[in-house]
């Protein structure tokens, strides 16, 4: 059985000094997870979160449906003129994201410390 999935949005500052909003997902990730994943972002003041950090550390499991959410919000955000920035995920995950072109949408760092380094 999937576990909920949760979100919250921290603000935070790179090492360059851009404010950065995170998006942090726990749990698992699936059509269930509309609410959490799309919505969070949907939520977000576009013109103040120009820079987007999701943050899958606390994820366990994503599945294509979960997937197709993610796409969602990196197209949507892509519109916007938002950059988007991915860490936390799973050997595995980075893999999937990769082959899926995730990468085109959005840059994939190994963790928090490495992403605020680079934006």
């Amino acid at each position: 059985m999937l576990s909920e999935t949760k979100s919250r949005v921290d603000q935070l500052t790179s090492q360059a000094g851009h404010p950065i909003t995170a998006l942090r997902f726990e749990g698992d990730i699936s059509s269930a997870s509309a609410d959490a994943v799309r919505g969070s972002y949907q939520s977000l003041p576009k013109e103040r979160a120009k820079f987007l950090l999701l943050d899958f550390t606390k994820v366990d499991y994503i599945n294509s449906s979960g997937i197709a959410l993610v796409i969602h919000v990196l197209m949507e955000a892509s519109n916007s003129g938002q950059a988007v920035s991915i860490f936390g995920l799973s050997q595995h995950f980075t893999k999937v994201f990769t082959m899926v072109g995730i990468s085109k949408y959005a840059r994939i760092f190994l963790n928090e410390t490495d992403a605020l380094a680079k934006l």
